[in-house]
């Protein structure tokens, strides 16, 4: 186990080396001139010349890499061009809205896909498998940005069960104000028994949590439905019928287990694939992540802190990775030999 731990622990590293390099070389081919989003179009020579030496740019190309990756190491990310302030700052702030948005998808998408696919497989090409089929098909197949669009008109503007927008109701600030431990609203709410915030952020979360789980929660069901059904093929599947166990049992207590690798698999990649379709999710509902702070750094053209989205994001990608090949070589032994 210690051998496998280690061997994945290098293949992270290298992919995070990667990704450093790529984001360097990317910041330096993006057009226009960091120096002049920082110093403002009428700056003048002075300022113009100062800025290019606040952030190196004058220096040869090997030289600003070696600092740059110097810089990531000991915790400094650059200076963001529109906020001014650390990059990093403005990331551990951020960040973790979106944690909170994506993770919450993340379980309901887990929740209810892996049910789903047991159904699926369980009544294979009857009734339940083919509403399954389609109903995991259009998850998968709609836009999220039409389905929170839709999801938003309906059952907020529409019916009104759920919140418009926002994380939660701004005017408790005032009445329940929040005490941050994790930056995580609902967490501390939790932690500090601020039960109206804590009441306002789980409405609030509701319907961008869903819009979110959909892609991730079909794929699930998809992907649980297949592998369930190639191990109900198989030889001890086989035996287990013979012994008179129901299809039920063999599925969901013998089957599942082994069905459960490759879903492992898919979540690591899934959970990438949210974090980043979340941005849309929360330009629509007005969720203050990652989402709202990539955008006004793409408009600025602030790309030290495009480069810190990015970095940010591989490396959540790369531990989500690492933590489910750990949970593979837990569940199943034989991941370990790979």
């Amino acid at each position: 186990m210690w051998r496998y731990l280690l061997r994945r622990l290098g293949q992270a590293l290298l992919v995070v080396a990667g990704v450093v390099t790529l984001t360097f070389v990317i910041m330096r081919l993006v057009p226009g001139d960091p120096a002049v989003a920082f110093a403002g179009p009428k700056a003048s020579p002075e300022e113009l010349a100062a800025a290019r030496a606040r952030f190196g740019l004058d220096d040869p190309v090997p030289v600003q890499l070696w600092n740059y990756v110097r810089d990531l190491v000991t915790g400094d990310w650059g200076t963001s061009l529109h906020t001014r302030r650390p990059v990093r700052e403005d990331l551990m702030t951020a960040f973790p809205a979106s944690l909170e948005l994506v993770g919450t998808a993340l379980i309901l998408a887990i929740a209810l896909g892996i049910p789903i696919g047991v159904l699926a497989a369980r009544y294979k090409t009857r009734f339940p498998d083919l509403g399954v089929r389609v109903g995991s098909m259009l998850a998968v197949s709609v836009p999220v940005f039409w389905l929170a669009l839709a999801v938003q008109t309906v059952f907020a503007s529409n019916l009104g069960w759920f919140p418009v927008a926002g994380e939660y109701d701004g005017s408790l600030d005032s009445t329940s104000p929040l005490t941050l431990w994790t930056n995580i609203t609902i967490v501390d709410a939790l932690i500090t028994g601020n039960w109206p915030i804590f009441t306002s952020t789980l409405q609030h979360l509701v319907l961008p949590a869903l819009v979110v789980a959909a892609y991730p929660a079909g794929v699930i069901a998809q992907l649980t439905r297949a592998a369930l059904i190639e191990e109900a093929g198989q030889d001890h599947a086989r035996l287990e019928r013979a012994l008179g166990f129901s299809e039920s049992k063999i599925l969901t207590r013998f089957a599942l287990r082994a069905a459960l690798n490759p879903v492992l698999s898919l979540i690591a990649l899934v959970f990438a694939y949210a974090m980043v379709n979340g941005f849309l999710v929360e330009a629509v509902f007005n969720w203050p992540g990652l989402g709202r702070y990539a955008v006004d750094s793409i408009r600025s053209l602030d790309t030290p802190a495009i480069a810190g989205i990015t970095l940010m994001i591989a490396i959540v990608y790369v531990l989500s990775n690492l933590a489910v090949d750990l949970l593979q070589g837990v569940v199943d032994p034989r991941a370990r030999a790979r």
